[in-house]
């Protein structure tokens, strides 16, 4: 790995004021099953969504394209509120830790924020790369750090956690090798999250649709066996157990494969779709069912374009 220090800018939380905290919580993941959630709901006008992440309780947070600004849905009832102010440049991929942290992917700009879930204070900031061929697209947290992939280069940017879960000062770049390789377009490494056994890293690459296992200390990449399936459009990815959903956004689908433990071989199990789909980018789940955000790409975005998120049943 390469040690790189970069512009990189830790922000103390209070000196953003602390806006509303989310909507009360529950103890914990529950069944939805009897519940009266909406199926669906709506974003703000203009907010050009793209990610999606939900935590232990019932709120969901999606990061806008137009300004970065971060919003806040109560999964209850579909109300929801801008909690954090963007910094004028996309917010795409977004995850949240169990320490309450929006670690958020910041697109064409190149960079990364930390923010709290609770306040919408940025608690760090992070400059990846120095130049304009970029684009920082998604994220996992692991237990011991955040790992984000940039579409259009061979590497992963790695924030290194300290004990407790302290943010760093510096990041690592950690080059793709082995059986990855760019190819021309925009969406090469795209979703990311981990093998079920949590040794390693799993990748799509969305304009060849395959997907690779990545060692996280090494940046080794294996194709993996998916049983001659291909990956085209795969954008957001959701490990749950050794099930992979993989949302294949232009294709208005979502895949889901069955994983053996290490992640180096997959099979189909079904591709599910709906005909509220309209683009969906990515995809988080809370109970028995799965969020996934409209992202619209195929509509020409205006400040009083409508989005939304719509909820399906877990296959």
């Amino acid at each position: 790995m390469i040690r790189t220090t970069g512009a990189v800018t830790a922000l103390v939380a209070g000196l953003v004021t602390a806006l509303a905290a989310p909507p009360p919580a529950v103890a914990g993941p529950e069944p939805l099953v009897g519940h009266a959630f909406p199926a669906e709901f709506p974003l703000p006008d203009g907010f050009l969504p793209e990610g999606i992440t939900i935590g232990d309780r019932p709120t969901a947070y999606f990061g806008s394209r137009a300004d970065g600004d971060l919003y806040r849905v109560d999964l209850r009832t579909g109300r929801g509120e801008v909690f954090s102010q963007g910094p004028g440049t996309a917010s795409v991929g977004l995850k949240i830790d169990r320490r309450d942290r929006l670690f958020v992917a910041g697109g064409a700009a190149g960079d990364a924020r930390v923010v709290d879930a609770r306040s919408g204070a940025v608690l760090a900031s992070y400059r990846f790369a120095q130049d304009a061929d970029t684009f920082v697209n998604d994220v996992v947290v692991t237990r011991d750090a955040a790992y984000f992939t940039d579409s259009r280069k061979a590497l992963l940017y790695r924030l290194p956690l300290g004990r407790g879960g302290e943010l760093p000062s510096q990041f690592d770049v950690v080059p793709l090798s082995g059986d990855f390789s760019l190819t021309p377009g925009v969406n090469n490494a795209n979703g990311i999250t981990t093998t079920p056994d949590g040794r390693a890293l799993l990748v799509v690459q969305s304009n060849t649709g395959k997907l690779f296992r990545v060692k996280p200390d090494t940046g080794l990449a294996r194709e993996v066996d998916l049983g001659g399936e291909v990956l085209t459009n795969g954008d957001g990815l959701l490990l749950d157990g050794r099930s992979l959903l993989v949302v294949q956004n232009r294709l208005n689908t979502v895949a889901l494969f069955s994983l053996d433990r290490a992640g180096t071989a997959a099979s189909l199990v079904t591709r599910v779709t709906d005909p509220r789909f309209d683009v969906p980018t990515t995809i988080a789940r809370f109970g028995d069912r799965l969020y996934l955000p409209n992202a619209r790409f195929t509509t020409e975005p205006t400040p009083t374009t409508p989005y939304n998120a719509v909820a399906i049943v877990k296959p």
